[in-house]
C-alpha cells in the first residue's frame, strides 16, 4: 500500500491518458497513463531505451504525441507550444550561455518577459540563495564547476515561477560524491519551493532517494508505479525486481495463501491469492537472506565467493536448486557449509512474466 504523505492530499496537476508515440514507424510509448499531483517529486526510472525522456519530452511540448492527451489540470496540453506551458526543463547539457555571467545567465528569460531591473535583481537574489551561489553574481559560467553550473541552470528555470520543474538526467555529469551531494539538495529545493519535480534517470539509488513517487518504465510502457519503499519490497514483476537492486528470483509453486515450495521446501509467506499450485516468481533480496549453521534452516549451501563491498559482504551460497546472493556484515569462507534463513515477510511472490513481456 502506497505510504501516506502531505503530497498525497495534493490535486492531480498533470495527467497523461493514453499517451503513444512513434518514430519512424517504430512505437517507443505504448499507451502511458500517470497522474502526477501538485508538489509532487516524480522520477520516472528505467533503462536506456525504454520511453522516460520522450515521455518528459511530450510533457515540456517538444514532442507530441501520435494518440493521447496531456492535461495540465484538466485542460488538454496537446496543442500548446511549450512557452505557453507553465512548465521548465533542465536537461543534462545544462545549455548555459558561455557569454553571460552567472547573474545575467539566471536573469534571461525574466528579460525576455521585459520585467523590471529591481525586480529581475531581486528574483535573481533570492535564487542565487536557493541553490547556494551567492557571490558567485559575477563570475562567468565557463569558470564554474560541473556541480556550480547545474545550480545555475536550475536557478534559470525556476526563476520563472513554473508549476512543473522537468530534469532529464541532469546529474549523469557529476562524480559520485557531487551527484550525491545534489541529490539532497534538490530534494530540499523541491520541497522549499513546492514545486513539482519530474525527474528521468536511469540510477535506481538516484530514484530511491529523492522521490515521493517512483514509475518504473521499460520498453516504453509503465511497469510499476509507487513510493520508493513500495517499489523495492513489493516489486510486481522481475523486471522491477531485478531492475531495482539485487534480487534472487527463484522459480516457485504457491501452494495456496500463505505457502510456497521453492528449492525442494515448503515456507510460509504472507502474499495470498495466486490460486493453488500456481507457478511463481520468489523474489528474496540479497540483504533478507541470514546465514546460520546449516541445521537451523531448511536451505543449506556452499559458500562458492566472497567480495568485500565496503558496508557488506556479497557472497554466492550454492545450494541443491539455486545459487543465492547473499548481502551480511559478516563474512564466511569459501568453502564452507551453512544454512540460509529468511523470515516469511521478506519472501516476496510475483506472478511468472509471460514469455516475450518486458
Amino acid at each position: 500500500m502506497k505510504e501516506l504523505g502531505a503530497y498525497r492530499l495534493e490535486k492531480c496537476l498533470i495527467e497523461l491518458k493514453g499517451i503513444e508515440k512513434e518514430f519512424d514507424g517504430e512505437q517507443v510509448l505504448k499507451g502511458i497513463s500517470l497522474s502526477i499531483r501538485n508538489r509532487e517529486f516524480v522520477t520516472l526510472l528505467g533503462p536506456s531505451g525504454c520511453g522516460k525522456t520522450t515521455t518528459l519530452r511530450i510533457i515540456a511540448g517538444f514532442e507530441t504525441p501520435t494518440r493521447g492527451d496531456v492535461l495540465f489540470e484538466g485542460k488538454r496540453l496537446n496543442d500548446i507550444p511549450p512557452y505557453k506551458r507553465e512548465i521548465n526543463t533542465v536537461f543534462q547539457r545544462y545549455a548555459l550561455f558561455p557569454h553571460l555571467d552567472v547573474t545575467e545567465n539566471i536573469a534571461f528569460g525574466l528579460r525576455i518577459r521585459k520585467l523590471g531591473e529591481g525586480e529581475i535583481q531581486k528574483k535573481v537574489s533570492e535564487m542565487l540563495e536557493l541553490v547556494g551561489l551567492r557571490g558567485f553574481e559575477k563570475r562567468k559560467v565557463t569558470s564554474l564547476s560541473g556541480g556550480q553550473q547545474q545550480r545555475v541552470a536550475i536557478a534559470r528555470a525556476l526563476v520563472m515561477q513554473p508549476r512543473v520543474l522537468l530534469l532529464d538526467e541532469p546529474l549523469g555529469a557529476l562524480d559520485l560524491k557531487l551527484r550525491k551531494d545534489m541529490q539532497l539538495e534538490l530534494k530540499k529545493i523541491q520541497q522549499s519551493t513546492g514545486i513539482t519535480f519530474l525527474y528521468v534517470t536511469h540510477d535506481q539509488e538516484e530514484a530511491l532517494t529523492m522521490s515521493d513517487t517512483v514509475v518504473v518504465m521499460n520498453r516504453g510502457e509503465i511497469q510499476q508505479v509507487g513510493s520508493p519503499t513500495d517499489i523495492y519490497n513489493e516489486p510486481v514483476n522481475a523486471f522491477v525486481a531485478d531492475f531495482i537492486g539485487e534480487s534472487n528470483i527463484i522459480d516457485g509453486v504457491m501452494l495456496r495463501d500463505e505457502r510456497v515450495s521453492f528449492c525442494g521446501r515448503e515456507f510460509e509467506c504472507v502474499d495470498k491469492g495466486f490460486g493453488q499450485n500456481t507457478p511463481v516468481d520468489v523474489v528474496i533480496r540479497p540483504e533478507d537472506v541470514k546465514l546460520v549453521f546449516p541445521g537451523d534452516a531448511l536451505l543449506q549451501g556452499v559458500v562458492e565467493s566472497i567480495v568485500f563491498k565496503g558496508v557488506h559482504y556479497e557472497m554466492m551460497i550454492r545450494t541443491e536448486h539455486f545459487t543465492f546472493m547473499v548481502h551480511s556484515t559478516l563474512a564466511e569462507p569459501v568453502g564452507k557449509s551453512v544454512g540460509l534463513s529468511v523470515v516469511p515477510f521478506d519472501i516476496h511472490i510475483m506472478h511468472k512474466t509471460a514469455e516475450g513481456a518486458p
